[in-house]
């Protein structure tokens, strides 16, 4: 089981702030924060065109109703028998030639599958969506969280429509914990109440995993894509700024280095050495006010 301790913090997209901190606390208040990979410019005024006209419309803890319904899929599940089981998650699954076919409910019910059949880690998994999007909610507010998660619909959607695979929401949720640990890489969360670990590690063994999936299955990097979509357009030009840019960091960085290194103080004017070259030699300055070093000295005396 997991045991959550959460920070919720103010709006933007995302230009957020983290902290460790178990209590709430606007970004003013936080002592440890810092700012997460900006969204491209282009996208933030479209997204406030959105919500100053539709922002009325947005649903508000939109993820808790989505892991109640896969709760109460679930309850249905449990109660039926297997054959009927088989029939009716057929009925709620993706399956993109059945939709060619008229049923476009599939474009939605997918998502209210649980994630699993196992009670235990089906509740484990709605807890778990649910405090994840708390934490968004708290981020980037109700009309951003759905634009979010109903784009990443929308994306997986369209990858089925295009390239027939039949989709589960296994690889959609994992954009939602993929934002969270962008915006709150250090909350703490306790595995089986024992464990505390960070959420940013834990989407990292996460990236592992459809890592080793993509190169055991080199199809499925097609749904995995698709389904991550929101996650790419909304962080990934702020991650390519930040490894460009750290990037260059490194090489100013190497490049003086590699100046202050070579900088010298002292320079023969016989023999062009400097104490970089020899740091034995000793340099005195002659009558005619040039530098000489020990070594063209003792050479000139003899």
């Amino acid at each position: 089981m997991i045991n959550v301790n959460h920070s919720a913090l103010g709006k933007s997209w995302p230009d957020f702030h983290d902290s460790e901190n178990i209590l709430p606390k606007s970004p003013k208040e936080s002592t440890d924060c810092r700012i997460i990979h900006p969204a491209p410019q282009n996208l933030m005024r479209f997204l406030d065109k959105l919500e100053s006209r539709f922002g009325r419309f947005a649903i508000p803890g939109l993820l808790k109703f989505v892991a109640g319904l896969q709760l109460l899929t679930f309850g249905i599940f449990i109660m039926q028998s297997e054959e009927a089981r088989v029939a009716y998650f057929d009925f709620l699954r993706l399956d993109s030639a059945r939709v060619f076919q008229g049923q476009i409910w599939r474009l939605i019910t997918y998502i209210f599958v649980p994630s699993s059949l196992n009670f235990l880690f089906a509740l484990i998994g709605a807890m778990f969506m649910s405090w994840l999007g708390k934490g968004l909610e708290a981020a980037w507010g109700a009309f951003r969280l759905n634009v979010y998660f109903i784009g990443g619909m929308i994306s997986v959607a369209l990858g089925s429509l295009l390239f027939g695979f039949d989709e589960s929401s296994f690889y959609l949720f994992h954009g939602l914990l993929f934002a969270f640990a962008m915006i709150y890489p250090n909350e703490e969360i306790l595995m089986f109440f024992i464990l505390p670990m960070k959420i940013k590690w834990i989407a990292w063994m996460d990236v592992a995993m459809l890592v080793l999936m993509v190169m055991s299955s080199p199809p499925s990097i097609i749904p995995i894509t698709f389904a991550l979509a929101n996650f790419l357009v909304t962080f990934g030009p702020g991650l390519v700024r930040d490894r460009i840019h750290f990037a260059k960091v490194a090489q100013r960085r190497s490049t003086f280095t590699e100046a202050a290194e070579a900088a010298f103080f002292h320079q023969c004017t016989v023999c062009k050495k400097t104490e970089v070259d020899d740091p034995k030699l000793d340099f005195r300055v002659n009558e005619a006010g040039d530098e000489i070093c020990s070594a063209c000295r003792t050479h000139s005396n003899t």
